[in-house]
């Protein structure tokens, strides 16, 4: 298991960086590594972001040293969504399966978990947040047609697509994060249209089913001052509070969200016209 480090920016920051510096602070690559757990930390709302993609043998991890604890969930909770093929996942010898788009919910107080793929010809791809949390809820295993599913955007703006609610107050409790998965419909491109703010909590985005040539354009910072990633498949960004966070592909995709901050309210946002982005 590896745990890569990184430190937040304030908006000011970023108006020096290069590419290759911008993508070091916000993108996170190489989560999904045959046989390996990345984990990364970062000091935007101490939220932990990872990757598991057990081939030929099941991966376990939970120990907090990384982290100052006894275990990595001892003051956390975790969102576990499988992003591949069907695997299981093993807390404290409570065995879970994962189908694809299925999204597991690991309270406070886990002390072991292990992850593991029913078939190394079809691994699963598990994607996964982490936030400290102050209330012990019960692990629960979201189906992905348990999911809460809302249809937004237009067609006619490309931008029609469907946000799905896993780890949500309307769907399954968690203390502070929050955890989606959003599908582009057929010919739309855009996601997170119009763009907007919220000021208090943070985001993260995990992009995936692209293809191997397929890149989003990752747009982020201040509206009046923004800047881009180039995102390939697997790959997440970090998005602050002060940031917008939106895209366009250049083919298929879909990406996980995982949110935290002061509130579990998902309308507490504050939009931008696209008029006023530079």
């Amino acid at each position: 298991m590896t745990m890569k480090v990184l430190y937040g920016t304030a908006p000011e920051d970023i108006k020096n960086y290069d590419t290759e510096r911008l993508r070091s602070a916000f993108l996170v690559t190489e989560l999904f590594a045959a046989d390996t757990i990345n984990f990364t930390y970062t000091h935007v709302d101490r939220l932990i972001l990872g990757g598991a993609m057990p081939v030929s043998e099941s991966l376990s991890f939970g120990s907090g040293t990384d982290i100052g604890t006894p275990y990595l969930l001892s003051a956390r909770e975790l969102g576990i969504a499988n992003l591949g093929g069907a695997g299981t996942v093993t807390v404290d010898g409570k065995v879970f399966t994962l189908q694809n788009r299925d999204v597991l919910y690991v309270g406070r107080g886990a002390k072991q978990i292990t992850v593991a793929s029913l078939s190394a010809g079809i691994p699963a791809r598990f994607y996964m947040n982490s936030v400290p949390a102050g209330v012990d809820l019960p692990h629960r295993l979201i189906t992905k047609a348990e999911s809460k599913p809302l249809d937004l955007g237009d067609a006619r703006r490309s931008n029609k697509r469907r946000l799905a609610m896993y780890i949500h107050p309307e769907v399954a409790p968690s203390c502070l994060l929050l955890m989606g998965i959003t599908d582009l419909a057929e010919g739309s491109v855009w996601n997170t249209m119009p763009p907007h703010l919220h000021e208090r909590r943070m985001e993260a985005y995990c992009y995936f089913d692209m293809a191997q040539e397929d890149r989003v354009v990752h747009l982020m910072g201040r509206p009046e001052e923004t800047r881009h990633l180039l995102v390939a498949n697997g790959d997440a960004v970090l998005s602050p509070a002060w940031s917008i966070h939106m895209g366009a592909g250049t083919g298929p995709y879909a990406f996980v969200w995982g949110m935290t901050g002061e509130n579990q309210e998902y309308n507490d946002v504050a939009p931008v016209a696209l008029a006023d982005l530079r």
